[in-house]
């Protein structure tokens, strides 16, 4: 699915002043950090992106035990001042072609209040930055072909569909998914 004028006049139109901001990654001991891990993840979730239903306490605090006890995730959190404006979920992954690690973005999220003031680029610009500091070989991720403005942020900075082009294919293997 194409971004059509109409779309990108859209995102100019909804832009707001750049913000000044700071990362730091999710310390899963600090209980405003977890808080706010449940707070955006249900925010993204409840988006007509996101297609679900909010998260009940319960799955919250699975949600952010399973994060903390995972073996290869982290979190990074966009900060303003000392509010948490924006999150990536991020896991390392291997390339077997590569030979190298590589980061695979699960989750950005901005929260509303903060969305079109660059936030979501410099997360993805800081991700990078790991990534080339840890020298892994790529950074990737997924997104819904009717996520217009998710597509149009991560073409501007720098992503593109694979060649040759690839399908993200599922199977559930529990009836709550």
């Amino acid at each position: 699915m194409k971004l059509i004028q109409n779309d990108i006049n859209y995102i100019k139109m909804k832009a707001k002043t750049p913000i000044d901001v700071h990362f730091v990654f999710c310390s899963f001991s600090n209980p405003y950090h977890c808080t706010r891990v449940a707070e955006l993840i249900n925010e993204y979730i409840s988006d007509p992106m996101g297609g679900g239903k909010p998260l009940t306490k319960r799955d919250q605090l699975y949600l952010v035990d399973g994060l903390a006890n995972h073996p290869s995730s982290f979190v990074l959190f966009a900060c303003c001042n000392d509010t948490i404006v924006g999150l990536a979920t991020c896991f390392i992954n291997f390339s077997t072609f590569k030979i190298k690690p590589y980061i695979n973005i699960h989750d950005i999220i901005v929260d509303k209040q903060y969305r079109g003031m660059g936030v979501g680029e410099k997360i993805l610009e800081q991700i990078e930055k790991i990534a080339i500091e840890k020298k892994y070989c790529k950074v990737n991720l997924e997104v819904r072909n009717d996520n217009l403005v998710a597509q149009h942020l991560y073409k501007k900075m720098g992503f593109q569909e694979s060649n040759p082009p690839m399908f993200f294919w599922t199977k559930f293997l529990d009836e709550a998914s």
